[in-house]
C-alpha cells in the first residue's frame, strides 16, 4: 500500500480513507469471515440504533468499542458473524409520527387505526441507513449492512416471543408494576436519564392537609404537605420516620390539635385569624423530588409554605412521642374511591426516607406515583405485588372513571379542583404557590409525573438456580430483570 505523503505533511484522515480504500480491494472482512466459518463461534449481541436520526459521537464511540471487541475475538480465531441491525420500534419513531399527524392522545391512534399507524411507522425507519453505512464504515468499523436486520421484520419479532415464552412456559416470569418517570405527551414511561433533559422553573401549588386520627380524644389530626395536589385522590397510607419525636399541639387560637414532627412544628400556620382545618402529606426534601410526586420535582427551598419562619407561640403542646409509637394509627381518608382498601390502608407506616429539612415530617403516599410511595405501601401489606394495583391516571394524564369527582381531568389542571374539594371538607390547613425546577419531556415538552406502568419481571432467584442446576456453571443476573 501507498504513502499517501511523508514528514509534516502526512494526513491522518488521507491515510485512514487509503486503508478502507484497501480493505475494500481484497475484501478484507469477507475474507476473515470465510476463512473462521468453520471455528467456534463467537457471540456478540449488539444493541441496534434507531433508523430514524443520524449517528452522533456517543454511537461512533461505542461503535468503536464494540469494533474492538469482535475483531479481537476474531483474531482469537473464533467466527465471528456481525450483522447491523436497526431498531425499528419505540418512542422516537412513534413521536415523530405523532407530530406529523398531530396525534395527541391513544384514542387518535385508535380512531386513525393501528394498522395505518403502524405503516406510517414503517414508511420513515430506514430514511438515514445510507448515512449511517457512511459514518459506521468510515470510522473503520468491519460490520455486514447486507445482511442486516430490522426488529420490525417478522421473524426478529417472532423470535423475542419465543424467547418470552420458554420464561412464561418456565413460571420465570410474572406481571406486576413499577413506578417510573412518565411522559403524557409521549404515553411512555422514560428512563431517569432523559427525565433529567428537561427541567423549567415553574410555579406549583402546595398545601398542607389534615388526616385526622381515628379515636384520638383530642381529635388531632396528622397534617401532611404536598406539592403535587393531584395525587391525594389515590392517598393510602402515611409515612412518618420512627426515631423522629413527634409532637401533638393545640393552636391557641382555633382550637385545632395537629400532629406534626417537632423539628418542623415551625411549617404549621400561625395565623391568629380563624383558620381552615387540615394538614397534608408531609414530605421530605426527597419525597416532594421523589414525587412529583415521585422523584422529579426538586426539592422546595426553605421559607416556602413547608419550612417558613414562623415560631411555635400559636401552639401550645400538649404531648410528644416518637414516631415509632405512630405506627399502626388508623386516620380518616381524604376521598372515598379506595374505600374498598379500608381493611388495610389508611394507616400510619414508617420508613427512613421521611426527614425533616422540608414539609412536616408526615408524607402522604399515593402508591401509583412515587417510588418510595409504592416501595413501602408494599413493605407494609397496604397493597400487594402484582398487577391488580389500580392507577388512577391513565395513560394520556387524565383521572380514569373510578375517580368520580374529577374523571376525565388533566392531573395538572384537577389541582385546582382538588386543592377547592379539600377546602369544602374542612380539611385543608393552609395553601400556596412557590416555583421551583420541575421536569419536562425532552420531546413532546409536557411536565413530566411518577405513575406506576405495568411490566414483566424476571423471577431471578429461580432463574439462577435452573441455569445453576442445568449448566453446573455460574451466571452472573441483575438483582432484578425488567422485560
Amino acid at each position: 500500500m501507498e504513502e499517501v505523503c511523508e514528514g509534516k505533511d502526512f494526513s491522518f484522515p488521507l491515510q485512514e480513507e487509503k486503508i478502507l480504500e484497501y480493505w475494500n480491494s481484497i475484501k478484507a472482512f469477507e475474507t476473515q469471515l470465510a476463512k473462521t466459518q468453520n471455528n467456534p463461534e463467537y457471540i456478540f449481541y449488539d444493541g441496534p440504533p434507531f433508523a430514524t436520526g443520524l449517528p452522533h459521537y456517543g454511537h461512533i464511540l461505542a461503535g468503536t468499542i464494540k469494533d474492538i471487541v469482535t475483531r479481537y475475538q476474531s483474531m482469537l480465531g473464533f467466527h465471528v458473524t456481525r450483522r447491523f441491525g436497526w431498531d425499528c420500534h419505540g418512542l422516537p419513531v412513534e413521536n415523530e409520527i405523532d407530530k406529523n399527524l398531530g396525534i395527541k392522545r391513544r384514542a387518535d391512534v385508535l380512531e386513525m387505526g393501528i394498522d395505518k399507524y403502524n405503516e406510517a411507522c414503517r414508511s420513515i425507519v430506514t430514511r438515514y441507513v445510507e448515512e449511517w453505512e457512511q459514518v459506521i464504515t468510515r470510522t473503520g468499523r468491519w460490520i455486514d449492512f447486507r445482511n442486516d436486520y430490522k426488529t420490525m421484520d417478522l421473524k426478529f419479532m417472532e423470535s423475542v416471543w419465543w424467547v418470552f415464552a420458554q420464561l412464561y412456559e418456565k413460571g420465570l416470569v410474572y406481571r406486576g408494576f413499577k413506578v417510573m418517570p412518565y411522559s403524557t405527551g409521549c404515553k411512555t414511561p422514560l428512563s431517569n436519564f432523559e427525565a433529567g433533559q428537561n427541567y423549567k422553573d415553574v410555579p406549583d401549588p402546595e398545601l398542607m392537609v389534615a388526616f385526622p386520627i381515628v379515636g384520638d380524644p383530642d381529635k388531632a389530626a396528622f397534617v401532611a404537605w404536598t406539592t403535587t395536589p393531584w395525587t391525594l385522590p389515590s392517598n393510602l397510607a402515611l409515612c412518618v420516620n420512627a426515631n423522629f419525636k413527634y409532637v401533638k399541639v393545640r393552636n391557641k387560637y382555633t382550637g385545632k390539635i395537629y400532629v406534626v414532627a417537632e423539628s418542623r412544628l415551625s411549617a404549621l400556620p400561625s395565623e391568629k385569624p380563624k383558620s381552615n382545618v387540615a394538614s397534608g402529606p408531609a414530605v421530605d426534601s426527597k419525597k416532594s423530588s421523589s414525587k412529583v410526586k415521585g422523584s422529579l420535582g426538586k426539592k422546595a427551598q426553605e421559607g416556602e409554605l413547608a419550612g417558613s419562619a414562623h415560631d411555635n407561640e400559636s401552639y401550645e403542646k400538649l404531648g410528644e412521642f416518637f414516631g415509632a409509637s405512630l405506627v399502626g394509627m388508623k386516620y380518616e381518608p381524604l376521598f372515598d374511591f379506595f374505600k374498598e382498601l379500608s381493611d388495610t390502608a389508611f394507616r400510619v407506616v414508617a420508613d427512613s426516607y421521611v426527614t425533616d429539612d422540608s414539609g412536616t415530617g408526615v408524607v402522604h403516599c399515593a402508591p401509583a406515583f412515587g417510588e418510595d410511595d409504592y416501595r413501602v405501601c408494599i413493605e407494609n401489606q397496604i397493597i400487594s405485588k402484582g398487577e391488580n394495583l389500580v392507577v388512577a391516571v391513565d395513560d394520556d394524564g387524565y383521572f380514569i372513571e373510578k375517580i368520580t369527582d374529577f374523571s376525565g381531568q388533566y392531573v395538572k389542571d384537577a389541582d385546582k379542583n382538588i386543592i377547592e374539594a379539600v377546602k369544602a371538607k374542612g380539611r385543608l390547613v393552609k395553601s400556596g404557590s412557590f416555583t421551583h425546577s420541575y421536569p419536562f419531556c425532552w420531546r413532546s415538552d409536557t411536565p413530566l409525573i411518577y405513575r406506576a406502568v405495568p411490566s414483566w419481571f424476571v423471577q431471578v432467584e429461580t432463574l439462577k438456580e435452573q441455569l445453576l442446576e442445568n449448566n453446573k456453571q455460574t451466571y452472573w443476573v441483575p438483582d432484578y430483570v425488567k422485560i
